[in-house]
Protein backbone atom coordinates (compact mmCIF):
# COMPACT_ATOMS: atom_id res chain seq x y z
CA UNK A 1 0.00 0.00 0.00
CA UNK A 2 1.44 3.33 -1.07
CA UNK A 3 1.11 6.43 1.07
CA UNK A 4 1.54 9.83 -0.55
CA UNK A 5 4.55 10.48 1.67
CA UNK A 6 6.19 7.21 0.63
CA UNK A 7 5.42 7.82 -3.04
CA UNK A 8 6.99 11.26 -2.96
CA UNK A 9 10.21 9.85 -1.51
CA UNK A 10 10.68 7.27 -4.26
CA UNK A 11 13.97 7.87 -6.02
CA UNK A 12 13.45 7.60 -9.75
CA UNK A 13 17.08 8.04 -10.77
CA UNK A 14 20.39 9.50 -9.63
CA UNK A 15 19.04 13.05 -9.63
CA UNK A 16 15.25 12.88 -9.44
CA UNK A 17 12.58 11.89 -6.92
CA UNK A 18 8.89 11.33 -7.56
CA UNK A 19 7.91 14.34 -5.44
CA UNK A 20 9.31 16.74 -8.05
CA UNK A 21 6.82 15.46 -10.61
CA UNK A 22 3.69 15.48 -8.42
CA UNK A 23 3.53 19.25 -7.86
CA UNK A 24 0.77 20.90 -9.88
CA UNK A 25 -0.34 24.52 -9.84
CA UNK A 26 -3.66 23.49 -11.39
CA UNK A 27 -4.14 20.87 -8.71
CA UNK A 28 -3.25 23.24 -5.89
CA UNK A 29 -5.41 26.14 -7.07
CA UNK A 30 -8.43 24.02 -7.96
CA UNK A 31 -8.08 21.44 -5.15
CA UNK A 32 -7.63 18.45 -7.46
CA UNK A 33 -5.38 15.72 -6.04
CA UNK A 34 -2.55 14.79 -8.37
CA UNK A 35 -2.04 11.18 -7.29
CA UNK A 36 -1.38 8.23 -9.61
CA UNK A 37 -4.16 5.66 -9.82
CA UNK A 38 -1.53 2.98 -10.48
CA UNK A 39 1.56 4.10 -8.49
CA UNK A 40 3.74 1.11 -9.45
CA UNK A 41 3.22 1.85 -13.14
CA UNK A 42 3.85 5.57 -12.72
CA UNK A 43 7.06 4.86 -10.79
CA UNK A 44 8.36 2.33 -13.32
CA UNK A 45 7.80 4.64 -16.25
CA UNK A 46 9.13 7.61 -14.32
CA UNK A 47 12.31 5.68 -13.61
CA UNK A 48 12.76 4.91 -17.31
CA UNK A 49 12.12 8.56 -18.22
CA UNK A 50 14.51 10.02 -15.67
CA UNK A 51 17.29 7.49 -16.12
CA UNK A 52 17.21 7.54 -19.92
CA UNK A 53 16.60 11.24 -20.57
CA UNK A 54 16.71 13.60 -17.60
CA UNK A 55 19.83 12.31 -15.85
CA UNK A 56 22.02 12.72 -18.96
CA UNK A 57 20.64 16.24 -19.40
CA UNK A 58 21.48 17.13 -15.81
CA UNK A 59 24.93 15.58 -16.08
CA UNK A 60 25.64 17.56 -19.25
CA UNK A 61 24.01 20.95 -18.66
CA UNK A 62 23.59 21.16 -14.90
CA UNK A 63 20.24 21.88 -13.29
CA UNK A 64 17.12 20.69 -15.13
CA UNK A 65 13.98 22.48 -13.90
CA UNK A 66 10.72 20.53 -13.98
CA UNK A 67 7.79 22.82 -14.83
CA UNK A 68 5.07 20.19 -15.13
CA UNK A 69 5.52 16.47 -14.59
CA UNK A 70 3.01 13.75 -13.81
CA UNK A 71 -0.70 14.59 -14.13
CA UNK A 72 -3.51 12.34 -13.03
CA UNK A 73 -6.15 11.72 -15.73
CA UNK A 74 -8.66 13.74 -13.71
CA UNK A 75 -6.35 16.71 -13.34
CA UNK A 76 -5.25 16.63 -16.98
CA UNK A 77 -8.86 16.40 -18.15
CA UNK A 78 -9.79 19.42 -16.02
CA UNK A 79 -6.84 21.35 -17.43
CA UNK A 80 -7.86 20.54 -20.98
CA UNK A 81 -11.53 21.33 -20.52
CA UNK A 82 -10.68 24.68 -18.92
CA UNK A 83 -8.01 25.64 -21.47
CA UNK A 84 -5.12 25.49 -19.02
CA UNK A 85 -2.53 24.29 -21.53
CA UNK A 86 -3.23 20.59 -21.12
CA UNK A 87 -3.77 18.32 -24.12
CA UNK A 88 -6.78 16.03 -24.06
CA UNK A 89 -6.20 12.70 -22.32
CA UNK A 90 -6.48 10.65 -25.50
CA UNK A 91 -4.20 12.89 -27.58
CA UNK A 92 -1.47 10.63 -29.04
CA UNK A 93 1.35 12.98 -27.98
CA UNK A 94 0.09 13.50 -24.41
CA UNK A 95 2.98 12.49 -22.15
CA UNK A 96 2.07 13.66 -18.63
CA UNK A 97 -0.21 10.75 -17.68
CA UNK A 98 2.29 8.07 -16.74
CA UNK A 99 -0.05 5.34 -15.50
CA UNK A 100 -2.46 4.61 -18.34
CA UNK A 101 -2.12 0.82 -18.75
CA UNK A 102 -2.31 0.85 -22.54
CA UNK A 103 -0.11 3.91 -23.17
CA UNK A 104 3.57 3.33 -22.40
CA UNK A 105 4.82 6.89 -21.90
CA UNK A 106 6.27 9.26 -19.31
CA UNK A 107 7.24 12.86 -19.84
CA UNK A 108 7.47 16.34 -18.43
CA UNK A 109 7.76 19.97 -19.39
CA UNK A 110 11.27 21.07 -18.50
CA UNK A 111 13.64 24.02 -18.76
CA UNK A 112 17.41 23.86 -19.07
CA UNK A 113 18.59 27.13 -17.49
CA UNK A 114 21.98 26.89 -19.21
CA UNK A 115 20.26 27.07 -22.59
CA UNK A 116 17.38 29.33 -21.53
CA UNK A 117 19.87 32.13 -20.77
CA UNK A 118 21.22 31.92 -24.31
CA UNK A 119 17.76 31.63 -25.85
CA UNK A 120 16.75 34.86 -24.11
CA UNK A 121 19.55 36.63 -25.97
CA UNK A 122 18.52 35.27 -29.35
CA UNK A 123 19.89 31.74 -29.68
CA UNK A 124 17.99 29.44 -32.03
CA UNK A 125 15.91 26.79 -30.25
CA UNK A 126 16.83 24.34 -33.01
CA UNK A 127 20.39 24.20 -31.69
CA UNK A 128 19.09 22.39 -28.63
CA UNK A 129 16.51 20.40 -30.62
CA UNK A 130 19.16 18.93 -32.89
CA UNK A 131 21.43 18.23 -29.93
CA UNK A 132 18.61 16.22 -28.38
CA UNK A 133 18.10 14.33 -31.63
CA UNK A 134 21.77 13.41 -31.89
CA UNK A 135 22.26 12.38 -28.26
CA UNK A 136 19.09 11.04 -26.61
CA UNK A 137 16.53 8.31 -27.44
CA UNK A 138 13.39 10.38 -26.74
CA UNK A 139 9.86 9.86 -27.95
CA UNK A 140 8.87 13.46 -28.67
CA UNK A 141 10.13 16.96 -27.90
CA UNK A 142 7.80 19.95 -28.16
CA UNK A 143 9.23 23.47 -27.69
CA UNK A 144 7.48 26.53 -26.22
CA UNK A 145 8.39 30.25 -26.42
CA UNK A 146 8.68 30.98 -22.68
CA UNK A 147 12.18 30.07 -21.46
CA UNK A 148 12.52 27.66 -24.39
CA UNK A 149 10.73 25.14 -22.18
CA UNK A 150 9.94 21.86 -23.89
CA UNK A 151 7.93 18.74 -23.34
CA UNK A 152 10.20 15.72 -23.44
CA UNK A 153 8.83 12.20 -23.44
CA UNK A 154 10.15 8.70 -22.95
CA UNK A 155 8.56 5.88 -24.90
CA UNK A 156 9.70 2.30 -25.28
CA UNK A 157 10.16 3.05 -28.98
CA UNK A 158 12.07 6.36 -29.39
CA UNK A 159 10.51 8.07 -32.43
CA UNK A 160 12.49 11.34 -31.98
CA UNK A 161 9.70 13.59 -33.23
CA UNK A 162 10.29 17.34 -32.73
CA UNK A 163 7.64 20.09 -32.85
CA UNK A 164 7.66 23.73 -31.82
CA UNK A 165 5.50 26.76 -31.06
CA UNK A 166 8.62 28.90 -31.60
CA UNK A 167 9.30 30.20 -35.10
CA UNK A 168 9.71 28.43 -37.39
CA UNK A 169 6.58 26.84 -35.94
CA UNK A 170 5.38 23.35 -36.70
CA UNK A 171 7.04 19.97 -37.06
CA UNK A 172 10.81 20.10 -37.35
CA UNK A 173 11.15 16.32 -37.55
CA UNK A 174 8.48 13.71 -38.05
CA UNK A 175 8.69 10.45 -36.14
CA UNK A 176 11.49 8.17 -37.32
CA UNK A 177 12.53 10.66 -40.00
CA UNK A 178 15.94 11.88 -41.15
CA UNK A 179 16.87 15.54 -40.47
CA UNK A 180 17.21 17.86 -43.44
CA UNK A 181 20.47 19.15 -42.00
CA UNK A 182 23.52 16.91 -42.22
CA UNK A 183 25.28 15.67 -39.11
CA UNK A 184 28.08 18.19 -39.72
CA UNK A 185 25.57 21.05 -39.96
CA UNK A 186 23.85 19.94 -36.77
CA UNK A 187 27.10 19.57 -34.89
CA UNK A 188 28.14 23.08 -35.94
CA UNK A 189 24.98 24.40 -34.27
CA UNK A 190 25.94 23.01 -30.88
CA UNK A 191 29.74 22.98 -31.10
CA UNK A 192 29.98 25.15 -27.96
CA UNK A 193 27.72 22.89 -25.87
CA UNK A 194 29.21 21.06 -22.86
CA UNK A 195 30.56 17.61 -23.57
CA UNK A 196 27.81 15.00 -23.46
CA UNK A 197 27.79 12.96 -20.29
CA UNK A 198 25.53 9.95 -20.31
CA UNK A 199 24.88 7.77 -17.30
CA UNK A 200 24.46 4.10 -16.67
CA UNK A 201 21.42 3.10 -14.68
CA UNK A 202 22.10 3.17 -10.91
Amino acid sequence: MWSLETLGRVRLSKYFYMREFLYSEIGNIHSIPNIPAVPDLAVARGQAFCTTLLDPLEETFGRVAVRSGYRSPELNRFGNENRLNCARNDYPLECHIWDLPDVEVAGASIVIPWFADQYETGRDWRDLAYWLYDHLPFGEAWFFPKLCAFNLSWRAEPARRIDSYIAPKGTLLKAHSTPRETLAQRQARYSDFPKFRGLKSP
